[in-house]
C-alpha cells in the first residue's frame, strides 16, 4: 500500500533504514533483511527502488550523507558574514547536534571512506566528491572573508579548507576510537581556537 500510494516516502524509509544499518555495521555488514524488518516492507518493494545492495549503498552516500553535509556546512557558511565565527560555532556545537550514540559510532562519511574507498570505485568517487564539495564550501567562505577583511589574506584558502576538513574527520575518528564525547568536545574547541588565528 505504501509503495503504491507513496513511492517517494517508501524510498525515503528504505534510505533511512539503510543509512542506520550502514552506520552501525558498515556497508559490508549491512543486511537487507534488517532493512526489511525496520521498514516492514517486502523484498520486492525494496528492489523496486534499488536494483541491488550496491545501488542502495550509493544512494545512501548521494542522498543521505551528501545532503546532510550540504545542509550542515554549506547552508550556514553561505549565510554567514563571518566565516570564522560560523565555523567555530559548527565545531563547538557538534556534541549538541548529535547524540552520544551517533558520535561513538563514528562519522558515517569517515567510516565509509575507511571501509570502501579502496574496495569499490563507485564508492570512492562518490565519497571523494563529498570531500571536494565540503572543502570548496569552506574555501569559498574563507575567500569571501578575505575580501571582506575578516580573514587573513596571507593564507591559502583552499589549503586551509582541506586542513579543516581533514582535521574535522580526524577528531571525529579520535572520538570514536576513544569512545569519548569529551574527547570530541575538547578537540573541537582546539580546532576552533586555531580558526581564531586566521582572523585578520
Amino acid at each position: 500500500m505504501t509503495t503504491a500510494r507513496n513511492p517517494e516516502q517508501t524510498r525515503e524509509r528504505i534510505l533511512h533504514a539503510a543509512f542506520e544499518e550502514i552506520h552501525i555495521h558498515g556497508f559490508q555488514g549491512m543486511r537487507i533483511e534488517h532493512i526489511l524488518a525496520a521498514t516492514g516492507l517486502a523484498k520486492g518493494a525494496l528492489y523496486h527502488h534499488f536494483e541491488n545492495k550496491q545501488a542502495l549503498g550509493y544512494a545512501v552516500v548521494e542522498e543521505v550523507i551528501q545532503e546532510h553535509h550540504a545542509s550542515t556546512w554549506r547552508e550556514p557558511l553561505l549565510a554567514a558574514t563571518d566565516p570564522i565565527t560560523a565555523l567555530q560555532t559548527l565545531l563547538r556545537s557538534f556534541t549538541e547536534r548529535h547524540s552520544k550514540e551517533e558520535i561513538l559510532r563514528g562519522c558515517p562519511l569517515n567510516n565509509l571512506v575507511q571501509e570502501m574507498s579502496g574496495l569499490d570505485e563507485g564508492f570512492h568517487q562518490r565519497l571523494r566528491q563529498i570531500y571536494v564539495d565540503w572543502s570548496a564550501t569552506i574555501a569559498d567562505a574563507l575567500a569571501a572573508g578575505q575580501r571582506n577583511n575578516i580573514v587573513r589574506t596571507d593564507i591559502d584558502s583552499e589549503s586551509v579548507a582541506m586542513f579543516i576538513v581533514s582535521s574535522t574527520q580526524g577528531l571525529l575518528g579520535a572520538a570514536k576510537c576513544m569512545q569519548s564525547t569529551a574527547t570530541l568536545q575538547r578537540l573541537c574547541n582546539t580546532l576552533a581556537d586555531y580558526l581564531e588565528t586566521l582572523r585578520a
